[in-house]
């Protein structure tokens, strides 16, 4: 008897959560590296684990029946329209509102402007270069591929900052500018997808400009508005189940509503999430709320990025081989856009502004690539050059994550 298609995908999440659970355990006794980058060498591990049995046991038939769910799983619905929003959520929670304030001009411009150049350069670089390499990808899509690149992933850099005791400023601006990057990322990555994906090939201005306001404005007021009435409901409890719940209900119905009104479910997360986290975390909550919510949504966090690392990489793993060379030319190409993306407004605000030394290289250096990137590039649709702007994505959040990660430490205590 054959499994269904639901089973399918049943069964592949729990291998990826199995495999996820057993390698951070062996991390933690024997590796002991930060989770984040644990967490990637598991991803790499399991997916050459799973190809490797496959190898040697095909009548098991593993490798095919994952790769058979992973391809009968509609990420635009699985992964926009909840993972992003739970990892934004997620994200918020642990943001003080008021050192977000304090550095607000510098985390507004980074998230704006920079996001902006960093797309255009690496989607003009890219447009260049695997052109070079033979693959006639469109401009459009190229500019796709360098806004999925845009967001960073700032917590295994942040646990390495408050383990060395960097300057409060500097935490702020990392953890500030990769929150809202995330937000502003994904709606410029919704906006190019509109343009690539239209029939004529010419940039449709105007729903584009529509787009942008009704996605960024509508998300925010939807944020703040929801996020009050859960705030408002739990001030007059003191049950952290209860409570967890209504946070998790929050995620999901404003997902839902976003989606349905065409509104950014990401922008709606990121403003709710800073308003239960600090408002609702000091106002409308226990200790024990606290400690508990915490628990739960770093759990959430945690095992969303497990499941993004494993499916991207047994979808990258299995790419062609040709494809190897020009993704891994993306690394200095994404490299080179965020030192640009980031030079060019420390330096435009450096004018009013005073900056601690080495915070352009941290910034640079530190703005590691992760889930976020991950989920967007796995939902694109199908389209000439898709399986190569998978693997350069993997390539680059690879890089990042064990490279730039376990790197960025020593460069903290040299520049701070």
């Amino acid at each position: 008897m054959g499994f269904t298609p639901l089973m399918d995908a049943f069964d592949t999440t729990s291998a990826l959560l199995v495999m996820a659970g057993l390698f951070g355990y062996l991390n933690h006794h024997f590796l002991k590296l930060p989770f984040t980058i644990g967490l990637m060498i598991s991803g790499l591990l399991s997916s050459l684990l799973i190809i490797a049995i496959d190898h040697l046991a095909p009548g098991l038939g593993w490798g095919a029946a994952m790769q058979q769910a992973i391809l009968g799983i509609d990420f635009t619905d699985s992964v926009l329209k909840f993972m992003l929003g739970a990892l934004l959520f997620a994200g918020a929670l642990h943001v003080n509102l008021e050192d977000l304030l304090a550095e607000k001009w510098t985390i507004l411009v980074l998230a704006s402007v920079g996001v902006l150049i960093s797309t255009a350069l690496l989607g003009g670089l890219a447009y260049g270069i695997f052109g070079a390499f033979g693959y006639a990808i469109p401009l459009p899509w190229c500019l796709v591929f360098g806004a999925l690149l845009a967001p960073t992933d700032p917590i295994a850099v942040l646990g390495i900052m408050k383990s060395l005791g960097a300057p409060k400023a500097l935490e702020s601006k990392v953890a500030g500018e990769s929150l809202f990057n995330d937000g502003v990322g994904v709606v410029v990555f919704a906006a190019l997808l509109t343009w690539a994906g239209s029939s004529t090939g010419e940039m449709p201005w105007g729903e584009i400009g529509v787009l942008f306001a009704e996605e960024v404005g509508g998300g925010i007021l939807l944020g703040l508005g929801a996020g009050a009435l859960v705030y408002k409901a739990m001030g007059t409890l003191d049950e952290p189940n209860l409570e967890i719940l209504l946070s998790v209900g929050l995620v999901m119905g404003m997902t839902t509503a976003a989606y349905a009104f065409h509104l950014s479910a990401p922008l709606a997360c990121v403003f709710a999430g800073l308003l239960i986290g600090n408002h609702g975390r000091h106002l409308a909550m226990s200790d024990r709320t606290r400690q508990a919510l915490d628990l739960v949504w770093s759990f959430i966090d945690e095992a969303l990025n497990a499941i993004l690392f494993f499916l991207v990489g047994l979808e990258a793993i299995r790419t062609e081989p040709d494809l190897l060379l020009p993704a891994l030319v993306a690394v200095p190409l994404s490299l080179t856009a965020r030192a640009v993306a980031v030079y060019l407004p420390v330096r435009l605000l450096g004018m009013r502004r005073e900056f601690l030394p080495g915070t352009t290289r941290i910034l640079v250096w530190g703005g590691l690539k992760g889930g976020i990137s991950v989920a967007l590039a796995l939902s694109l649709p199908d389209f000439d050059g898709r399986a190569l702007v998978i693997a350069a994505t993997y390539v680059v959040v690879v890089f990042s994550i064990l490279v730039q990660g376990l790197t960025v430490g020593p460069l903290l205590k040299r520049l701070t």
